[in-house]
């Protein structure tokens, strides 16, 4: 019985998570990530043959981190621009800088 209500828990909680990592206002590398993701299937999970791939996904978190922290020092709130706030920043840069 405590075994259900664990895989139940353990379930939602997933379920959140999942939620967490699809929200554009949270996630600012989902299109990065699912390139990734879509490499993978079609070159049948060969991790080599999708390097620029995950190049481009982990310098998209780097920037947004950098960004992030950047706001977190300076008081603004949300760290984490919404998706509107960083379409509006990567117009002003002419498009995405990694």
């Amino acid at each position: 019985m405590h075994l259900i209500y664990f895989l139940l828990f353990l379930q939602v909680k997933m379920d959140k998570n999942t939620r967490k990592l699809r929200n554009q206002d949270i996630n600012p590398c989902i299109e990065e990530s699912d390139g990734s993701q879509r490499c993978l299937e079609a070159h049948n999970y060969d991790k080599s043959m999708c390097s620029p791939y995950f190049i481009n996904y982990k310098n998209c978190r780097k920037y947004w981190h950098n960004l992030m922290v950047q706001r977190r020092r300076e008081g603004v709130k949300p760290e984490m621009p919404t998706a509107e706030e960083r379409k509006e920043i990567l117009a002003g840069l002419g498009g995405k800088p990694y």
